[in-house]
């Protein structure tokens, strides 16, 4: 302690001057040593930021069927928007950070935009891997890569003018076509997402699309009209063809006739499926729009339908449907037996709430989108090939179990077996 701080009772008998006199000093000294403690605790490492239920779930366990038996669909991620990344905040957080969301001792960047998917309805994939998904609520096309977590968009009054955007589909030149209900037409957009073309002859309500690079058509799926609308491919975009009777009253259900047909899918060789949507049904026509066969009806057991809408063809030709109402995927044979379903209502993984968007890419990636928890879920299939190879593999290892068995029981009996 300092001489100025000492107190001589000759001088200054009075008790209460002494009292005062060392409660000071004790307050220099608290205030003394509180620079140190506020640099500790700025040099602390900040708190970690609590993670949520699906980012502690073990992805690598969702699985169908379940084992032992051989998988044939895995779960892999969701994208649902741009990750927000919170910071350690140097201030209480404000009025504003409390009605954003934001906890307080953490904020948020200012200076970046997020995007969040809202109904997010037809989806597709480039060249490239990256997904790309037409939101009708946002009204912006997201594209989405897997790799890197990156997120561009094509933007409503930007890029193009939206009104209801709704099915999309990509060439393998990474051409992209965007129907848009509300303006009644398909905007064509080239690999470098420049609007290069519209698509609108014949048309009333266009919603989901499929391309033929083979053929080079493009199909577009016309719910109002009950008819598949069959244009070409490259311009000038010409309407080549129509498949179905057109109604516009939804009631048709004689075979190779649509009501509110919403969504179409191409196979290698060249075949049309149609989730014939208020039928409960999938109608399937080659390439020349001849009706080949149909299968579906409607009830909420494994094989039936209850409206229909995401369709898309695996490599091996199998059938994969998504089914709004009762929120699952079906897979079936080309013949329409069902082969496996995975899904049911909720919001965890595997699980849908109003799926509506269907495809699978040549990475065997299936990708779902679901409208009103805004997301989209990525599975891994497994084809026939690499399922026998699984179970030629399993087959090989318990005859391998087997023989050791035998051998092992067989050195044991014999004589020459006994140690010395």
């Amino acid at each position: 302690m300092r001489e100025t701080g000492m107190v001589r009772t000759r001088q200054n008998p009075n008790p209460g001057a002494a009292v005062f006199v060392a409660l000071i000093c004790a307050l220099a000294a608290l205030f003394a040593t509180m620079p140190l403690e506020a640099k500790e605790k700025k040099n602390q490492p900040p708190a970690e930021t609590k993670k949520n239920l699906l980012e502690l779930l073990d992805y690598s366990k969702i699985v169908w069927p379940n084992p032992p038996a051989i998988t044939r669909i895995k779960y892999l991620s969701y994208f649902s928007g741009e990750k927000r990344e919170l910071q350690t905040a140097q201030k209480k957080a404000g009025w504003m950070d409390r009605l954003s969301g934001v906890a307080v001792g953490q904020q948020s960047p200012t200076d970046k935009l997020f995007y969040q998917l809202v109904r997010p309805y037809g989806i597709g994939v480039d060249t490239q891997g990256k997904v790309y998904i037409a939101d009708e609520k946002v009204l912006a096309v997201f594209i989405f890569n897997p790799e890197t977590g990156q997120v561009e968009l094509l933007k409503n009054g930007q890029h193009a003018r939206f009104k209801l955007i709704t099915g999309l589909a990509l060439d393998d030149a990474d051409t992209l076509f965007v129907s848009d209900s509300g303006l009644k037409h398909v905007l064509v957009f080239d690999k470098q997402h420049k609007a290069q073309a519209s698509i609108s002859q014949g048309m009333a309500v266009p919603a989901g699309l499929a391309v033929d690079n083979e053929n080079r058509f493009l199909y577009v799926a016309d719910s109002e009209l009950d008819q598949v609308l069959v244009y070409d491919a490259d311009p000038p975009y010409k309407l080549l063809r129509t498949i179905g009777k057109a109604s516009g009253k939804h009631d048709l259900t004689s075979p190779g006739d649509f009501a509110r047909p919403t969504n179409v899918a191409v196979d290698k060789d060249g075949n049309l499926y149609v989730t014939d949507t208020f039928n409960d049904r999938v109608e399937i026509f080659d390439a020349d729009g001849n009706f080949i066969r149909t299968f579906g009806k409607a009830g909420d057991g494994p094989g039936y339908f209850a409206r229909p809408k995401g369709i898309a063809i695996d490599g091996d030709g199998h059938i994969w449907v998504a089914d709004t109402v009762q929120d699952r995927v079906q897979v079936f044979t080309p013949e329409g037996q069902l082969l496996i379903w995975m899904g049911g209502h909720g919001l965890l993984p595997g699980q849908f709430s109003t799926i509506a968007g269907l495809t699978i890419d040549k990475n065997n990636r299936v990708l779902t989108s679901e409208q009103y928890p805004g997301r989209v879920q990525i599975f891994r299939y497994f084809t026939d090939a690499e399922a026998q190879a699984e179970k030629d593999r399993r087959d090989a290892a318990e005859k391998e179990k087997k023989t050791g068995g035998l051998a092992k029981q067989a050195a044991t009996a014999s004589p020459g077996s006994t140690p010395q």
